[in-house]
This record gives structure tokens, C-alpha cells and sequence, in this order.
């Protein structure tokens, strides 16, 4: 039976990695699956040897408080996979955790496959000798990627997004409303605050705040707030419950991102995959984000782009505003989306930008990448 080692590290890797297994699995009845997998891919059959959480962790600061536990679990993980000698190592996302183990198991003659090409097009492209060095095969998500390793003669293929696949071209915002229970004329706000304890940490009172303002001119907005986790959903709780605004209609989510934006009028989201999905459903958006201080002033004079958002980056052009560390406050914030829920031609232009960007990603990526990886198996 041919074994394939799989890893990922974050929710939007868990789900590229459950999409692409079923995929395989179409093709190929035989196959079985170990590593460090999400629910979602431990549904389709992976046996994971670790938790995913353990991998999600983000920021310097973060990951120096981590990184003993990071180390040894990565070698630990090395060993066993070595052990488990699987035909074929697949790695989502998660380069700096995932290019060390593809190093090494390429060494011992192990095809190795990344899945989803590191931003090397936005901050430290230098790190393309060292992807060279570990993968076998890369698999990209965005069409001017692949041109991107040409000089180091590493085989590329784009496969588009699975997000594209997924999604209509057109969303069903009525039946998203109905489902979360909310009015048909309402205007509603999608408030995504992040995946990580420490992302809802740094924009819990800054979305609730926000909403407050925002309210003060919009009496008949509805907030939507998803979470993934009753440790978010309690730090998000706190924050809200320190409101003094008692008409302020916010309604928290367990889950149900992708509801919570398909019924929106307009999102307010953490920079991420999540910017992606928004654009997807062709929703106005603001994309916002703050770290802690010293991260932000490390990171910040690696990133070669002026944006950050995936839609901004396909685009290559500020289609939506980015409001970010310093200039992402309640004020700031407000006033640009009032002034976007205004102009209705600014918002007409941005979900047609939104949908040319969803033809070009629609690709089938999981049956691109399942063939890919198929031609590396016995």
C-alpha cells in the first residue's frame, strides 16, 4: 500500500490538505496517510501523530517562547516518518517548520512536495535556494508564481486555488441570512478577527470598538463575529462585554466563517486566507491587522510589497484599504468604511475585480495537485 507523509500546520493548510486527499483518493484507492493533520484532514483518513496546534505559531516573539518544544517535536516527527518510509512527503504551508523535515527527507532519496509556494515574492526572497535545496516539486496557488523560480530550475506547477473551486461565482447571500438567522435588509458586518488566541488578543476591543462607532451612525447594522475556538470565542466575550453600548447588535459565531461573510454586506478581516474567501464572494472588505510591537518592527523591513492582503497581491494593486499596526484603530477603521459603504460605483468595481480574479484561480486544483503527486508514487 503506497504511504504518503503529510503535514500541515494551520487551519487553511488543514483544509488544501483535505481537499487534495480527496482527490487522491479518487484516483487511488490504496493509499494511506500519517503525519500532522487538522480535523479536517483526519476525517479523510490521516493518522496524525501530533496535534496541528502545536505548529500554530505565529510572530518571533511567539516562536522563540516555542521553539525548544517546535525543535523537538520536529526531530521526533523526522524519526517516525523515516520509520513509517513513505513513498511520497507532502508539506502545506508552513515552510520554515516544513522545509527543514523536506530537507532532510529528501536526503534520504524521499520525493518531497510543498504545497503552496512561501511569499518570496513579498519578504525574504532569498529563502528560494533553500526551497530549491528541499523540495522535489512545488505546488502554487497563484498563476505568476512558478516564473518566480525559474532561476533555480525548480519544477513548479500552478494548480490554483482550492478556494476557487469551491465557491460559486455567485454567492447566496439570502440563504447565508437565513441560516444565521438575520434580516434581509439588515446591513451586516462580518468582523473576522483571526484563528490564533493571540490574534483575538490584539483585535478583540479593536473590532468591538469599531462596531460602537460604527453603530453611532449605522443604529441598524448587525455585527457577525466567528470563532473557532471557545478559548477566542472567551477572549472575544471579555472584550465585548466591556462595551457601554447597549444598542449594539453583535452576534458571536461558533465557526461558520464562511456563512458569517456570504451573508455580509461588507468584512472587516485579520490579514490571511480569510482575505481570500471574502474576495471570493466578491464582498467589500477592509483588511486590518496588529501584532506586538517588536514582531511588527522585525517584520516590517523583510516585506519588498506596499500591501499585504492576498486580494491587494493579485490584484498588484490596493483594490481594498489595508489598515495596519498604528493605522488600524476604531477611528481609522470607521471612517474608511463608512466612506466605502457610501460610494455604490467603488463597490460595484470591486466585486467585478473580485470576479475576474475568481476565473482566473478556478483551475480544479485538487485534481492538478493529486495528478502531481501521483506521478512521484509506485
Amino acid at each position: 500500500m503506497p504511504k504518503i507523509a503529510i503535514v500541515a500546520g494551520e487551519a487553511s493548510g488543514d483544509l488544501l490538505g483535505a481537499h487534495l486527499i480527496q482527490a487522491l483518493k479518487k484516483e487511488r484507492k490504496d493509499l494511506s496517510f500519517i503525519g500532522i493533520a487538522g480535523p479536517k484532514m483526519m476525517s479523510e483518513g490521516v493518522q496524525s501523530l501530533y496535534p496541528m496546534e502545536r505548529l500554530s505559531v505565529r510572530g518571533y516573539l511567539e516562536v522563540v517562547k516555542h521553539l525548544w518544544g517546535l525543535l523537538k517535536l520536529r526531530r521526533s516527527l523526522l524519526q517516525q516518518i523515516l520509520a513509517e518510509k513513505p513513498d511520497v512527503f507532502i508539506g502545506i504551508d508552513a515552510p520554515d517548520f516544513n522545509f527543514w523535515l523536506e530537507r532532510k527527507l529528501k536526503k534520504q532519496g524521499i520525493p518531497t512536495i510543498h504545497y503552496v509556494s512561501p511569499s518570496i515574492w513579498a519578504w525574504r526572497g532569498g529563502r528560494i535556494h533553500k526551497i530549491k535545496r528541499a523540495v522535489t516539486h512545488l505546488l502554487a496557488l497563484f498563476p505568476f508564481e512558478p516564473a518566480l523560480y525559474d532561476q533555480v530550475d525548480l519544477p513548479v506547477t500552478y494548480v490554483g486555488h482550492p478556494l476557487a473551486d469551491a465557491l460559486p461565482l455567485k454567492p447566496n447571500q439570502k440563504a447565508a441570512r437565513d441560516l444565521l438567522k438575520l434580516r434581509q435588509d439588515a446591513l451586516v458586518i462580518a468582523m473576522l478577527p483571526g484563528s490564533r488566541q493571540s490574534e483575538v488578543q490584539q483585535h478583540a476591543d479593536f473590532f468591538v470598538k469599531t462596531a460602537e462607532l460604527m453603530n453611532q451612525h449605522h443604529p441598524m447594522a448587525r455585527f457577525i463575529v466567528p470563532l473557532i475556538t471557545r478559548e477566542t470565542r472567551d477572549l472575544f466575550e471579555k472584550a465585548l462585554a466591556k462595551s457601554t453600548d447597549d444598542t449594539l447588535k453583535m452576534k458571536l459565531l461558533f465557526s461558520h466563517a464562511h456563512d458569517a461573510m456570504e451573508a455580509a454586506d461588507f468584512v472587516v478581516v485579520a490579514s490571511g486566507t480569510a482575505t481570500l474567501e471574502a474576495a471570493l464572494l466578491k464582498k467589500p472588505m477592509i483588511i486590518t491587522y496588529r501584532m506586538p510591537t517588536l514582531s511588527w518592527w522585525l517584520l516590517k523591513p523583510m516585506h519588498y510589497l506596499p500591501f499585504v492582503g492576498l486580494p491587494n497581491v493579485l490584484a498588484n494593486r490596493f483594490v481594498v484599504p489595508e489598515l495596519l499596526q498604528k493605522e488600524a484603530t476604531p477611528e481609522k477603521l470607521n471612517s474608511a468604511m463608512s466612506d466605502m459603504l457610501a460610494d455604490v460605483a467603488h463597490l460595484k468595481a470591486i466585486k467585478q475585480v473580485f470576479t475576474d480574479m475568481h476565473r482566473t484561480l478556478k483551475q480544479n486544483s485538487a485534481k492538478k495537485a493529486a495528478e502531481i503527486v501521483i506521478s512521484y508514487l509506485p
